[in-house]
């Protein structure tokens, strides 16, 4: 286990913890797992562990020359205060920022690409769940994410309810509904069927043009059509071609360039399939008995407008939760609404965390 340390400065820094062999829940063994991670605020105070999206990293926070994802909701204090928590994040496995993936060595030593295996989103969990006990960390304060994230802090709550205090769940439902499962089967089919994707051993992420189609898709996914529409009002840029060419054209095509340039591929489905098989009912008797195992203080909050993860599924699976409570935020930013607008919704979560009942 290697780690930076932390700076009087930024109290921030960056490690890997290794946590041996893990045994998937589909029975297979990954064998020498590390999750990269990051660790903000002083150590000595509660933890409170961030969970990210699917192209997000452990650098939920980051430093002053690179904000994290996070950076503007993680702060002295702010809805997640550094004066009174600490944060963790793991960057998750199958992922492609330092944690085991695809893009890492197998036992041969040589890259799994497209061998790497199933892992669901419980198996992420877990991954996480012995390495905060590797680094001497036996009991949380809180757990919060939104997207895949918020499926981790799902999956957080009823495999190991007795870990954490309080619970925040942004943006994501119990099990992802046929509709965003279809989504993402568009986002996997251009990908795997790319002649570049070359069954996963692509030589460089830009050459596999269906990458850039499937980042499109979700983009639209994420938000409104209203912030669409507000944004790019039908603006033409210039173009040599003789088809009109339209500013929001322009922006999907370099968000689908741009991730071709910072994430791998087969991370990206490794992912959606990870997300696509996300039910905490499976093997527990159904979402309603998943939601009664649940101790810690809940906090479902949904976005109007999300498309992937309607408002409604989270405000009705946060009644089945003893105790728990629901906020939806009018938003013109769909599912993105976790991502900003803090001042709509931060003071709730402030206030969730930092209450004492």
């Amino acid at each position: 286990m290697g780690e930076t340390p932390v700076t009087e400065k930024t109290r921030q820094s960056e490690g890997t913890v290794h946590i041996g062999s893990l045994v998937l829940e589909s029975g297979k063994i990954l064998r020498d797992v590390s999750l990269r991670y990051e660790r903000a605020g002083d150590p000595l105070l509660p933890v409170i562990l961030i969970c990210h999206a699917l192209t997000g990293t452990h650098q939920s926070y980051g430093t002053e020359e690179d904000p994290g994802w996070w950076r503007g909701f993680i702060s002295e204090g702010g809805s997640v205060d550094l004066t009174k928590f600490q944060v963790i994040t793991f960057n998750v496995i199958g992922g492609c920022s330092g944690s085991t993936g695809p893009a890492s060595l197998n036992p041969d030593k040589e890259l799994y690409r497209s061998d790497f295996p199933f892992v669901s989103i419980k198996d992420m969990v877990n991954a996480q769940h012995k390495a905060l006990n590797e680094l001497g960390i036996g009991h949380l304060h809180g757990v919060i994410g939104g997207s895949l994230g918020g499926m981790q802090v799902l999956e957080w709550s009823v495999s190991y309810p007795d870990f954490m205090d309080k619970i925040v769940l942004l943006a994501a439902t119990p099990s992802l509904s046929d509709y965003g499962i279809a989504f993402n089967r568009i986002g996997i089919h251009a990908i795997e069927n790319d002649p570049g994707w070359n069954g996963g051993n692509y030589d460089q992420a830009s050459e596999v043009k269906g990458f850039e189609v499937a980042r499109m898709v979700g983009l639209v996914t994420y938000r409104s059509p209203a912030l669409f529409t507000g944004r790019f009002k039908r603006e033409e840029k210039p173009s040599e071609e003789e088809q009109p060419y339209y500013q929001v054209e322009s922006y999907l095509r370099y968000q689908g360039e741009k991730i071709t340039k910072r994430f791998d591929p087969n991370s990206y489905l490794t992912l959606l399939y990870a997300m696509n098989h996300h039910d905490i009912g499976r093997g527990r008797g159904g979402i309603e008995q998943a939601a009664a195992r649940i101790k810690g203080e809940f906090l479902g909050v949904g976005f109007k407008g999300d498309l992937l993860y309607p408002p409604q599924d989270i405000r009705q699976f946060a009644a089945l939760v003893e105790g728990g409570s629901y906020h939806e935020v009018d938003t013109h930013f769909g599912h993105d609404g976790f991502l900003v607008e803090f001042d709509k919704w931060g003071p709730l979560v402030k206030h969730h965390f930092e209450s004492k009942e």
